[in-house]
């Protein structure tokens, strides 16, 4: 499966994505890819009502400090988003998406491709591969 390659072709496949976010579900830290996906949708934004709306409700979902699903970044990170959330731009988020990008990278992936999670998606995958090519034996 390509989804060995990197943590980008799991997060751009629609089931590797469905996968992983039942993977970090598991280990209580589906607020990572949450946040990714939520900042991913921001910056595709247009109207700059909505960017400020979107960027507000971001901020209070996984930044602010108590947040319902903060993620986990550095204090300089989240103290330019605090200093800047009155006037957000589409790249406001960038420094924090890039660093929980890097946490999943290099933290959760690792261990989603070593789940038995992963495992079975895997086996399933090969089955339906082999049953593909029953006909033809």
């Amino acid at each position: 499966m390509a989804w060995a390659e990197s943590v980008d072709t799991v997060l751009a496949s629609k089931e590797g994505l469905a996968a992983f976010r039942t993977f970090l579900k598991s280990e209580f830290s589906e607020e990572n890819v949450e946040f990714w996906l939520a900042c991913e949708d921001f910056k595709k934004t247009k109207s700059s009502t909505k960017i400020a709306s979107k960027a507000q409700k971001i901020y209070s979902d996984f930044i602010q400090a108590d947040a319902p699903k903060e993620v986990n970044i550095d204090f300089h990170t989240k103290n330019d988003i605090s200093q800047n959330i009155s006037k957000p731009t589409l790249s406001c988020f960038d420094a924090a998406q890039s660093s929980v990008y890097c946490l999943m990278a290099k933290d959760s992936f690792p261990r989603f491709l070593r789940s038995e999670l992963y495992k079975e998606l895997l086996k399933k995958e090969q089955d339906r591969n082999q049953k593909r090519w029953l006909p033809f034996l």
